[in-house]
């Protein structure tokens, strides 16, 4: 019998306010009535940023399971399935939450709520803490949904440690228009008397990081000042206060991946965790974080694609993200040239063209697909701002078919293909792939 974790969240979202307004009453409510489960929590590490939270978690998880730490983890957006949000901490590693266990907390939440107006992400995030309340672990890294100062997950008193990945524009409507505006909000995760660990960032980003961090009176530990992470001769060189380590290169592949490795470095030692090199090590050679920069090499997708062309995938859909994209294309491009072409699909609240432009003279054309979503763009209109910055582009009604429309162009050698411009589409393409995250 299936679990109902889709019925259970059908029946949540008719009781989603009217318009989203970023609050944390309802979370204060809803925890009260759970019996405040965001106390009893493993020590906690609260992420925000525009980009890299995923990946800086990811670095993290792996890290601190290398030694031998159990580690609870809650991130956003799924992919596939909800339960990829939830991961329980365990001996040798942690797993996804059941759909069993999770249908039941939710249930749980449900009930307790008892029909007041409450967001879906509220809800899930207070499903998280009573999951992770029930279980044991060592740390719990725990990632902002949107924003920071009244995002859901922050309602935690004393983390070990809060980190900020780099900002930029993205979610303006809820966020401001400023860059400035943006990293306050971010901000907000911060706690007097914690580290709060500030990764490269614009320079108005990490002012006001800075400066919102000093007035609260939370340690700052600052990217290029306090300790600093790049690559040097294919590895990675970390040093702060504390010393020199001289690692392997990160898995996730990248060059912005070094930077992300940096901070879930500096997050770490900054919390005092106390963890050996080896662990820093083994978690950098063994990451793993779907949609990001990830080559599919088996799957329906792949059989579908030209013969002997490469496909890959990744989640962006910011202007920062898709430079970050276009550099490690860059970098694929000096080691193994291929014509490249992008599978784009995006929502209409994000920016096209500044997502766009970065591929220019990079992508030999762009396939625009429909997104199954209600905010999806259409996919002219895709194309028509690809067409505007000088990029070849054309339609198709879905990947398969602009696989399939790639292949017609007949290009030698085979093309590297890229499918991107938003986790929507992503979770789709893996489904269809038949490669869920685990």
């Amino acid at each position: 019998m299936t679990v109902p974790v889709d019925a259970i969240l059908a029946r949540l979202l008719a009781l989603h306010p009217r318009r989203i307004d970023l609050t944390l009453d309802r979370m204060w409510r809803i925890l009260a009535a759970l019996g405040h489960p965001e106390r009893r929590l493993p020590p906690v590490i609260h992420v925000a940023g525009t980009n890299g939270k995923g990946s800086t978690v990811a670095f993290m998880r792996a890290m601190l399971e290398a030694d031998g730490r159990r580690v609870h983890v809650y991130t956003s957006p799924n992919l596939v399935r909800l339960a990829e949000r939830f991961r329980l901490g365990g001996v040798g590693g942690g797993e996804l939450v059941s759909d069993a266990e999770l249908a039941e907390v939710l249930e749980h939440c449900e009930q307790v709520n008892a029909g007041a107006p409450i967001t879906v992400f509220e809800i899930e995030t207070a499903a998280a803490f009573v999951l992770f309340s029930r279980h044991p672990a060592d740390v719990l890294l725990l990632e902002v949904g949107l924003g920071g100062r009244l995002d859901a997950t922050n309602v935690l008193a004393h983390p070990l440690a809060t980190v900020v990945t780099p900002v930029s524009m993205d979610h303006v409507e809820f966020l401001g228009d400023t860059v400035a505006k943006i990293a306050a909000e971010k901000a907000g995760i911060f706690k007097r008397g914690v580290p709060a660990v500030i990764a490269r960032q614009l320079d108005v980003a990490r002012d006001t990081l800075i400066e919102r961090a000093e007035a609260v009176g939370a340690r700052p530990h600052v990217a290029g000042q306090d300790w600093v992470a790049g690559e040097e001769r294919g590895r990675l060189v970390f040093q702060d206060g504390d010393g020199l380590i001289d690692l392997p290169a990160p898995r996730l592949f990248g060059r912005h991946q070094f930077d992300n490795a940096g901070t879930a470095i500096a997050a770490l030692r900054a919390a005092g965790l106390g963890l050996p090199t080896a662990a820093y090590e083994q978690g950098l050679v063994k990451a793993e974080w779907p949609a990001r920069m990830q080559r599919l090499v088996a799957g329906a997708l792949v059989a579908a694609a030209p013969p002997g062309s490469e496909l890959w995938l990744d989640g962006g859909h910011n202007a920062e993200g898709g430079r970050a994209v276009a550099a490690a294309l860059g970098d694929l491009e000096e080691r193994v040239s291929r014509p490249l072409v992008l599978i784009v699909g995006m929502l209409s609240t994000k920016d096209v063209a500044a997502f766009v432009q970065n591929f220019v003279g990079l992508a030999l054309r762009l396939v625009a697909v429909p997104l199954r979503q209600e905010k999806g763009l259409p996919a002219e209109a895709i194309a028509a701002t690809a067409r505007g910055l000088g990029l070849a582009a054309d339609t198709a009604t879905d990947v398969p078919d602009a696989l399939a429309r790639i292949g017609g162009l007949g290009l030698d050698p085979p093309p590297r293909i890229l499918i991107t411009g938003s986790l929507y589409l992503a979770g789709d393409v893996l489904a269809a792939n038949g490669t869920p995250p685990r």
